[in-house]
């Protein structure tokens, strides 16, 4: 009786030896850890976090832009001083993610005039919902279904009028003009124009400065007598007084003997600094001319300069 069987086994094992450990760790690979967060987490999508054509540094960015409250600063300063990256790297992962439709990067005009970059974070791109505030959120709390905007069915804007174009446009010229149209708004503050209009309607106003008006006489023109009602289009309103108005441009008068002084001559580009200057004929400036006159000037002869 006290004969053990040799034909029963010692304990019962699985038919599958496989099986035996079904949480046994692999032989290779990533184990993960995990453990469930309840606050202070973000939910990220495998399309970025294993992104086939963004680079580390660029998916990086984007986990770390998508984990930010509504309003935290991600220009490329904040960034390379947050990160040991430096700036130039840090901006093409910020060009990758914005070519890639992580990132939408617009130019907007504030209240107070200055001109600052709109960045708004996609955690899917190509869906345009409701931007919201970001906040952590637990697994299991619904999710509100967002109701997508009414597709905007408003007509194309008209393009603006066409303006006058000088006839040598220096940067300095345009330059004047640009900064003459952007203080239109101090003279009345519905004449508060974008980056866009105030670019079309830069080389009318360097015509008629290129026409010997002043500044201040080109301002006048622009402001004056101005319509009671609120102005839809001030750029177009002021594109069409440029081309309407525009003066005649000043006479040539010739030299009319070699020792003639006070030529007025058409105004050039300076071959070496690309200042405007009268001469008769193309070449240099007086600053940039060693014998203070103008090539082809005849000996004696003073030539206005452009102002």
């Amino acid at each position: 009786m006290d004969t053990e069987n040799p034909s029963v086994p010692p304990r019962a094992q699985s038919r599958i030896p496989g099986k035996n450990h079904p949480h046994r760790r692999p032989h290779s690979g990533v184990v993960h850890d995990n453990a469930r967060h309840t606050t202070r987490f973000t939910v990220i999508g495998n399309h970025l976090a294993q992104h086939p054509e963004l680079s580390g540094l660029a998916i990086g960015l984007g986990v770390h832009i998508q984990s930010l409250p509504a309003g935290a600063p991600v220009d490329i300063k904040t960034l390379a001083a947050r990160f040991p990256e430096g700036a130039t790297r840090i901006a093409a992962a910020l060009r990758e993610l914005e070519a890639h439709g992580y990132l939408r990067r617009t130019r907007e005009r504030v209240p107070d005039g200055r001109i600052v970059t709109r960045t708004v974070s996609c955690n899917q791109p190509g869906h345009r919902g409701t931007q919201t505030e970001h906040r952590g959120t637990t697994a299991d709390t619904p999710r509100l279904p967002t109701r997508r905007p009414a597709p905007d069915k408003r007509p194309p804007r008209k393009l603006l009028p066409a303006v006058p174009r000088p006839a040598y446009p220096s940067p300095t010229l345009l330059q004047t003009a640009t900064d003459l149209l952007a203080g239109l708004r101090r003279e009345d503050p519905r004449l508060l124009l974008s980056t866009t209009d105030t670019e079309h309607l830069a080389p009318g106003v360097a015509a008629w400065l290129e026409r010997d008006l002043t500044p201040t006489a080109v301002r006048d023109v622009l402001t004056t007598d101005l319509p009671r009602d609120p102005l839809r289009r001030p750029a177009a309103l002021l594109a069409t007084r440029l081309a309407a108005q525009l003066p005649p441009p000043p006479p040539f008068r010739g030299p009319a003997s070699p020792t003639a002084r006070n030529v007025r001559h058409p105004l050039r580009n300076c071959d070496s600094c690309d200042r405007a200057f009268r001469g008769p004929e193309p070449g240099l400036c007086r600053a940039c001319t060693p014998a203070g006159r103008f090539p082809g000037t005849p000996d004696g002869c003073e030539v206005e300069a452009a102002g």
